[in-house]
């Protein structure tokens, strides 16, 4: 197989599934993805109800197989350079934290930038970096009802139907990856780096394309 990404290195912040599955897609295109967790490991290590797989759950595998791994306190001053070395050398900058949290961190697109102008950094929320919502909880859940996607299934009068599997942390992925692509190309051209913001609830609606438009 072809790997049209072999030379792009990834530096991924994110963590639970939209922002590891967008890397892993990209992962399995040929980039080298490096995933930074905190030192107690992403929360995803521990997914399902079988605590056997506690610290390699079987979802975490499947979205985080072939990746690098780096546990660092990004709030400590020592794992925040070494944090910031690894930005310095890659071609994209990943991240879900909630809105505003990597600006905090010292790792915001505004702060790489300066040291790294050609940068791709897309950030990945739940209803966009800025705006009245930006700030609501956003689990694949709560954004399968305030997207309206649980009212498309069923009859007339049913109760909101939840899809059974998370939907919309695989397709915020997709899209994520999608973008990321869009933008390595323009760099490619030599036009410099971007910031991408992919928000869960947009993806969401633009994946019910053919439900909303009239």
């Amino acid at each position: 197989m072809t790997k049209p990404l072999s030379g792009i290195r990834i530096a991924d912040f994110s963590h639970v599934m939209a922002g590891p599955y967008a890397s892993h897609l990209l992962h399995l295109m040929g980039a080298e993805v490096i995933k930074i967790e905190p030192k107690t490991g992403d929360n995803f290590r521990n997914y399902g109800a079988d605590r056997r797989y506690d610290g390699m759950a079987p979802a975490f595998i499947a979205a985080n197989a072939g990746k690098k791994s780096i546990a660092l306190d990004l709030k400590d001053p020592a794992d925040g350079a070494v944090a910031r070395a690894i930005v310095e050398r890659s071609d994209v900058l990943l991240e879900n934290f909630r809105p505003g949290v990597i600006d905090r961190l010292g790792l915001g697109y505004d702060a790489v930038r300066a040291y790294n102008p050609d940068i791709v950094f897309c950030s990945v929320s739940g209803y966009g970096q800025s705006g009245p919502q930006r700030d609501w909880p956003a689990i694949d859940n709560i954004v399968q009802a305030t997207s309206g996607m649980m009212l498309l299934s069923g009859q007339d009068g049913d109760p909101p139907i939840r899809v059974g599997f998370p939907i919309v942390d695989t397709l915020t992925g997709q899209t994520a990856a999608n973008a990321i692509l869009g933008a390595l190309l323009r760099k490619a051209r030599g036009e410099g780096g971007a910031l991408i913001e992919v928000a869960m609830f947009d993806a969401s609606l633009a994946f019910m394309t053919s439900a909303l438009t009239p």
